[in-house]
């Protein structure tokens, strides 16, 4: 009689512990707030933004249950105070298993087109659902996923305030952590200050103490970077968003190990062209290049200096290739990164909206 008691109480906890909770749907819509200098946002039709979305892939995001062994996350190899990066080469997965290329961060991602070094996605919520099933990253199976999601009430309460309907699966995973992604923005460097102040779009009393200290050699810098003549970075970097949408080849090889873009389009012309990324935040996501082979900005502006390799497939805006790059002197050197390093952004780093929600 009294084991059969205690049977009837253990399910009766068992019953509420797994029990999902009354929950209504009641999305509310979640603005991005987009820096005044900034393009707007093309938001998927079929992954709106809203409050309980985001606030479902932050956690996701941090869920170390999405990998094989219980102990990685997005959040890994995509680290807040890194800028969402991982300072190493190349990462490695839950197996020990290096990667293949450096961990882009993941900042300003929702103004991009095309995804991975490679840009064989075309859509985030697409390149989202690589990394969980990949055998050198995260090494599970979605199913598997899924089923771990499944089993968490506080979960299955949260996906159905954020889509309106019981059950989970990989593609709500990927839509909701991509509504998160995109709200990770990065506006508010030295650099932006300066842009804008250049652009005639008014600058706030904040903003405007910081145009009246920034120093000469940082202006002397952007001068340069500007420059046909002189550092000559602009064609692949400009704008608000430090980057244009393209692929090219910036002379690290001869011959190229990683094919780069060619691997998707299968194009000879395509060889050693990778996606070119933001120059935003630099001073948080090296090392640098698709393999992580330059640890410091010395080594990058060493290399676009004095490094290029020419090839049939380098990118014709490095006019300076032949000569083996723009042949900066020391003090211009010092100037272009002392430029580059007022594209640090230290406001969104410590954004809590950003942080594991977890802790």
């Amino acid at each position: 009689m009294i084991s059969k008691l205690l049977f009837l109480i253990v399910s009766i906890i068992l019953f509420s512990a797994c029990r999902k909770e009354k929950v209504t749907f009641l999305p509310t819509p979640y603005t991005i707030d987009i820096p005044s200098h900034f393009p707007q946002m093309i938001i998927p039709e079929d992954n709106p933004m809203t409050e309980e979305g985001v606030d479902l892939g932050r956690h996701l995001f941090y869920e170390t249950q999405l990998s094989g062994d219980g102990t990685m996350s997005c959040a890994s190899c995509h680290q807040i105070g890194s800028g969402f990066a991982d300072n190493v080469a190349v990462p490695v997965g839950i197996d020990g298993i290096p990667g293949t290329r450096n961990s882009m961060p993941l900042f300003n991602i929702g103004w991009d087109e095309f995804f991975t070094w490679d840009g064989r996605k075309s859509t985030l919520e697409a390149q989202i659902l690589e990394p969980v099933p990949n055998p050198i990253e995260m090494h599970l199976e979605w199913k598997e996923a899924v089923n771990r999601l499944q089993l968490d009430v506080a979960y299955r309460n949260r996906f159905f305030k954020a889509f309106g309907e019981e059950g989970i699966d990989s593609l709500k995973v990927a839509k909701a952590i991509g509504q998160f992604i995109r709200t990770i923005v990065s506006g508010s460097s030295t650099f932006d200050v300066m842009y804008k102040y250049e652009n005639g779009i008014s600058l706030n009393s904040t903003e405007n103490e910081v145009l009246q200290n920034i120093e000469a050699e940082i202006w002397a810098g952007y001068d340069l970077f500007k420059s046909l003549n002189g550092a000559d970075c602009f064609h692949c970097h400009n704008g608000p968003l430090m980057r244009v949408k393209k692929f090219s080849n910036n002379g690290l090889d001869i011959s190229f190990s990683d094919a780069g873009r060619a691997l998707v389009t299968e194009n000879d012309f395509d060889l050693g062209k990778f996606k070119v990324p933001s120059l935003r935040n630099l001073s948080s996501t090296g090392p640098y290049m698709h393999d992580g082979r330059f640890n410091s900005l010395e080594e990058v502006i060493e290399h676009y200096s004095t490094g290029i390799q020419m090839s049939p497939t380098l990118d014709p805006m490095i006019e300076f290739g032949a000569q083996g790059g723009v042949q900066l002197d020391e003090l211009e050197k010092e100037w272009l990164k002392q430029f580059l390093l007022a594209l640090n952004d230290t406001i969104f780093i410590n954004n809590p909206n950003f942080k594991d929600p977890f802790n």
